[in-house]
């Protein structure tokens, strides 16, 4: 079975189209259970969200801020398994027909087997993967196994990118760029800033692929704020927060629906 590489790449066309960004959710399988992350996923979705992606939790994120870390945690210490991010795609997936990544750091893939880890996820319904550590250049291997799945190959640029690192990164990957919107790690912002803004123009200037933005977008005016340069919103830590500071879990969907359905007015809004 191929991956959804190509259901990505229409989503994205279609917020294009309709003069809009498109609004990317981020959350974290196995959280605040297996089950209880099915259903995030889906009430995102339900809420207003074009696009997901699922984080395998990591003991060691190198990019995750405190308030994903500990839903990270949780997931880990409530025994998450590999099998239970696929199971958590191929779900969400069924239920929605929306494309569904995979966010992870490297070493979980290569322990798992890039072959074993590219055709389970293909055969789940993902989309592709977003790789926040794995270098370009040691890149070659993961790339020709998403490729031959239809998965999408999502690397991460941040503003101490050179131009000429940009255009090596852009080359290389596929689906979308995510452009790290300042230096540092995952979390809410005052503001995102200027920063982002040049990033996106030197990222564009190197690809045609799209560029959405990540790293500090919280609510609806700072989604509309990055909606006017950007091709896609990525929110994270703001539905995580909404999860964890919520009573109990009916009540953290609830949050996190509602706050999707704020933040996809403000990609509206651009």
């Amino acid at each position: 079975m191929s991956g959804n590489i190509e259901l990505l790449n229409t989503t994205l066309a279609a917020a294009k189209a309709a003069d809009r960004a498109a609004l990317i959710a981020y959350l974290p399988a196995g959280f605040p259970t297996v089950d209880g992350g099915i259903e995030a996923v889906k009430a995102v979705i339900a809420g207003g969200a074009d696009i997901v992606e699922v984080g395998l939790p990591h003991s060691d994120p190198v990019l995750d801020g405190p308030v994903i870390q500990t839903a990270d945690d949780i997931a880990l210490r409530g025994g998450v398994r590999i099998a239970d991010v696929m199971r958590t795609v191929r779900e969400a997936y069924e239920a929605t027909g929306v494309p569904i990544l995979v966010m992870t750091y490297w070493n979980p893939i290569d322990r798992y087997g890039v072959e074993r880890f590219t055709a389970e996820l293909a055969e789940a319904g993902g989309a592709g993967c977003i790789l926040p550590d794995l270098p370009v250049q040691e890149s070659a291997l993961w790339r020709e196994h998403a490729e031959k799945h239809g998965l999408a190959t999502v690397f991460v640029v941040a503003p101490s990118s050179q131009d000429a690192r940009l255009a090596t990164i852009t080359a290389a990957g596929s689906g979308f760029v995510y452009a790290a919107s300042l230096m540092g790690v995952t979390g809410t912002r005052a503001s995102v800033g200027a920063q982002a803004q040049n990033l996106v123009e030197r990222t564009r200037a190197t690809t045609d692929t799209p560029v959405c933005v990540g790293l500090g977008v919280s609510d609806a005016a700072q989604a509309a704020e990055v909606a006017g340069f950007a091709d896609g919103v990525i929110v994270g830590s703001a539905f995580v927060k909404a999860m964890l500071d919520a009573p109990d879990e009916a009540a953290g969907l609830a949050a996190v629906r509602s706050l999707a359905g704020e933040l996809a007015e403000g990609v509206r809004k651009r």
